[in-house]
């Protein structure tokens, strides 16, 4: 069930420079939303800018949800201005979810910058249907961008912390991180971050013989799948068309679906 719906902002705190927290309410899309699925964001009432912006379900919660992005342009700036007891209009859930799987014995989330947003819901999920935790690498340019740490910790997580310049955790990169604690083919990965980010996590999972799901993130008008200006290369052709399309097709595909050289991101550690 999708909706489009005003949804009262509950809260909206500034968490990290230049990265947002907001929590809105709508019992409707709580209730349809699943882990890994997003929505379409309409950051001011007035005319411009015009189009949503496409934003994951961070958290889910019995009455709303919880959304957590980065201002990048005009867009998320007007949206970053808004005050709790306003609206703002949503169209949602869009796109698939993440995949649990509970007989695998190990699942590992790895996230790069805002590619962390999509993850809280997926570890609350998969702590209450697997009955166990899955493990969490955080990685970021610096300390003060690695977010939800502590967020994953109060549900279970043993958290990895990895960033650029070495000021938390270990200075590495996400896709090392990954590499060193040992994944097999008993793990499933879960990724979301930079496009070079995901094309190397999925090399190191694909050596190991672990599956490995990506969230990709894109630009788009409608989150319909009828604009085309969310479209990755694949490396399955579908009606002579080697194409998927973020909003409908995903925004969560099998890593070895992507055509990660297509991209410019395919490369060894």
């Amino acid at each position: 069930m999708r909706y489009i719906q005003d949804c009262e902002i509950v809260a909206h705190d500034l968490v990290a420079p230049k990265h947002w927290r907001m929590r809105l309410r709508s019992e409707d899309i709580a209730r349809a939303a699943q882990p890994g699925q997003f929505c379409m964001v309409e950051v001011v009432e007035t005319l411009y800018p015009f189009l949503r912006r496409p934003m994951c379900f961070s958290e889910i919660h019995d009455d709303g949800f919880t959304l957590l992005y980065k201002v990048e342009g005009e867009g998320t700036q007007l949206l970053s201005q808004r005050v709790p007891g306003q609206t703002c209009s949503i169209q949602g859930p869009l796109g698939n979810g993440f995949p649990i799987a509970p007989e695998l014995e190990r699942h590992v989330i790895v996230s790069g910058g805002i590619g962390v947003a999509a993850f809280p819901a997926l570890a609350r999920a998969l702590a209450e249907t697997c009955g166990r935790p899955p493990e969490v690498i955080l990685a970021a340019r610096t300390r003060e961008l690695l977010l939800c740490a502590d967020l994953f910790r109060s549900l279970g997580c043993t958290v990895h912390l990895a960033t650029d310049d070495g000021s938390a955790g270990e200075k590495a990169y996400a896709a090392r991180m990954l590499e060193r604690l040992g994944p097999g083919p008993g793990t499933l990965v879960y990724a979301c971050g930079p496009m070079i980010m995901m094309s190397t996590t999925a090399a190191v999972a694909a050596r190991a013989g672990a599956s490995c799901l990506v969230s990709l993130e894109a630009q788009m008008a409608c989150g319909d799948g009828a604009c085309l200006g969310c479209v990755v290369e694949s490396k399955v052709e579908h009606e002579g068309e080697k194409m998927v399309r973020v909003c409908v097709d995903g925004p969560v595909f099998d890593a070895a679906l992507i055509d990660w050289e297509a991209h410019n991101t395919a490369y060894d550690l």
